[in-house]
This record gives C-alpha cells, structure tokens and sequence, in this order.
C-alpha cells in the first residue's frame, strides 16, 4: 500500500524543531565537556596502581558502563528525588545520566591512551626530575591525547545521538518536539524522519572531520 508523504506540517511548524535542536545542542555541550574532562580524572584514577584511587574509580567505570543510559536518566529523575530530598528538573537528570555514562567511557579511552605510551617516556621525565604529575601533565598526556582523539571524537558523536534519550524525562530537545508535532498532527512517520534529517546534517560534516583528523595524525606519526 502506498504512503502519501506531507511534509507540510513539518515546514509550517520549523520553529518547534529549532527548538528542540537548541535543546539537543545544550544537552550535548554540557555532557560533553563533564564527561570527557571528568572521564579523563577517572581515567588518570584508572591508571594509578593506588587502591585508593583505582578502585574507587573501577567501580564508578563499571557502575556506569554496564548499566543503560536510559535506566540512569530515568533513576536520577524519579529515584534520586526520593533518595536524596533534591528535586531534579529532567535537564539534570539528563546531563547526570549521559555525562556520566560519557565519563565512564571515556576514562577507559584514556586509560588505553596512557598505557600505550613507551615507559622510558617516563622514565626520560623522571630522569630530568619530574614527579609524577609533571610527567603525566606535561610528557604523556600530550601523547596520549594525541593517539585517543579519534576515539573520543567518535565517542562525541555517539552522546550527540544519546540526546535524543533526554526525551523519557520530558525534556525539551529534538526528539521530544517531533513527537509533540507527530501527536498533534498525526504524522510520525514525517516527524521522525525529520529528526533523522536533522541529526544527519549536524553529523555528517562531524564525521567527515574526523576523517581528515584521523589521516593527518597518521601522517604525523610516519
């Protein structure tokens, strides 16, 4: 059976999706910037042979890493209230969920990073009397960084798509703002396809970029 497409309604009600795209970049710049700077913290942990330190941040990579995106948006929105006696707005407990989440990743990406790094590299800062944090700060996280950007680049793009989740708290962002339209017009098949229009436009050049990103660090490194 055909399907008579209208997009229509969807031209007509633009300004509901640039809304909700507003929303979706928010979402994404904040969770970003806490779970990759966040991820790094717990991924320098990681690497500590400290107890202290590793294991605490084990058990947050593990917690948060086996565990859905969704179930945590969803806990820190009507468990963490409960628990705690602080309300969270679905804004909050959709940055916790996805940064969180993005911390947990992300640290094992720097971790990786660090562990391929040659120890006389350390052993070179340690022997020009550099500590520890000297080394790490100023000799293998240039390095590291350098070697893991294409994963955490792709790990940007992955929380970009991971906004549309924040919708299952009834925030304002792309995929949230289809479904009021789709509700209201009797369209979904039109609405989402919208949606997946739009993530694709955003993305697509994201993509590209870690390309050429990728091409030019394996230059470098020849």
């Amino acid at each position: 059976m055909g399907y008579n497409w209208d997009f229509a309604t969807i031209f007509q009600n633009w300004y509901v999706f640039w809304v909700g795209l507003k929303g979706t970049l928010l979402m994404f710049g904040v969770t970003v910037v806490l779970g990759m700077s966040g991820g790094l913290v717990v991924g320098v942990m990681r690497y500590i042979k400290a107890p202290i330190a590793a294991w605490p941040a084990r058990a947050f990579v593990e917690v948060f890493r086996n565990t859905p995106v969704l179930v945590q948006i969803i806990w820190f929105y009507y468990a963490f209230p409960i628990l705690t006696g602080v309300e969270t707005t679905p804004f909050m407990a959709a940055v916790l969920g996805i940064s969180l989440n993005t911390m947990a990743f992300s640290a094992e990406i720097y971790r990786a990073g660090i562990q391929s790094i040659d120890k006389g590299q350390w052993e070179a800062g340690k022997a020009i009397g550099m500590d520890f944090a000297q080394t790490m700060r100023r000799v293998i996280l240039p390095v590291a960084l350098k070697r893991v950007l294409p994963a955490l680049t792709n790990r940007g793009i992955e929380v970009f798509k991971m906004s549309t989740l924040a919708s299952v708290v009834a925030y304002v962002e792309t995929l949230n703002q289809a479904k009021l339209i789709a509700d209201l017009n009797y369209n979904p098949i039109e609405s989402y396809t919208a949606v997946a229009v739009i993530f694709f436009v955003v993305l697509y050049p994201v993509v590209q970029a870690t390309y050429v990103i990728e091409r030019k660090l394996s230059r470098s490194d020849q």
